[in-house]
């Protein structure tokens, strides 16, 4: 990795995004190539955007594992050295939005619900991560979220939202740790980016606190900064947007 950017920071020489034209994904994209990586994949349903200097978009479907094969096979012979998955739903695109009490648990909803917010990332993992190699660093990244910390649950509902990201994360840790017998270099960890102006957080706006919302691009640096100052001790933990760990 080479040292780039008006913050010193060292980014990767590449980088692959699944999830590339969500608000956070985007604003990643974007940011990793005017950094200075020499390539930065952007993957998305569409596989047509964003597009720029130093971006190759690539479509890939998160529910539909042959799609997220032949997408990281297009990396095999030059793996990348972060891997950022970008993706999640908290309303689904019929208007299911999150539980708020038992009563409203729906079988469907919830299978939709972890398919793209547990499954597809975990397949990402399972094609990308045997490709990189043992003898250098990599980093591997999920974006989750707080609400997913058992820990720190004081007020309970959401409860597909908030059960499929406590997977996810065990998942990373699983991850983490079986990397760690072979990779000694890989990083493999959990993102929580804050509330971010996105379609995703738009319908539960209304009521946040001033300041507590967050830009894409403020969000995408925050979530750089965190990858950058990354240690091998770190891997198999959740950390936001400051840097700040996520309890379990």
């Amino acid at each position: 990795m080479s040292e780039v950017g008006n913050e010193g920071r060292r980014l990767p020489r590449i980088a692959a995004v699944f999830g590339s034209t969500g608000g956070i994904g985007k604003a990643l994209c974007d940011k990793l190539a005017r950094g200075g990586c020499e390539l930065v994949h952007a993957g998305s349903r569409a596989g047509a955007e964003p597009r720029g200097n130093g971006i190759r978009p690539f479509s890939f479907d998160l529910t539909d594992e042959t799609s997220i094969e032949a997408a990281v096979n297009t990396m095999r012979d030059d793996p990348p050295d972060w891997v950022i998955v970008s993706t999640g739903v908290l309303t689904l695109p019929d208007g299911t939005g999150p539980e708020r009490t038992l009563k409203r648990l729906d079988a469907g909803a919830m299978a939709r619900v972890f398919a793209i917010n547990t499954i597809g990332p975990a397949l990402i993992a399972k094609h990308i991560l045997p490709l990189m190699p043992r003898d250098r660093a990599f980093t591997f990244a999920a974006v989750s979220a707080r609400v997913g910390s058992i820990t720190d649950n004081g007020l309970g509902g959401w409860h597909s939202y908030r059960a499929s990201k406590a997977a996810l994360n065990m998942l990373l840790k699983n991850f983490a740790l079986e990397m760690g017998r072979t990779h000694e270099q890989g990083i493999v960890v959990g993102l929580h980016p804050g509330t971010v102006d996105s379609p995703l957080s738009e319908p539960f706006q209304s009521n946040l606190p001033e300041g507590q919302l967050t830009e894409p691009d403020e969000a995408a640096a925050n979530l750089i900064g965190v990858l950058d100052a990354l240690g091998r001790e770190d891997s198999g933990k959740v950390f936001d947007f400051a840097g700040k760990e996520v309890p379990a």
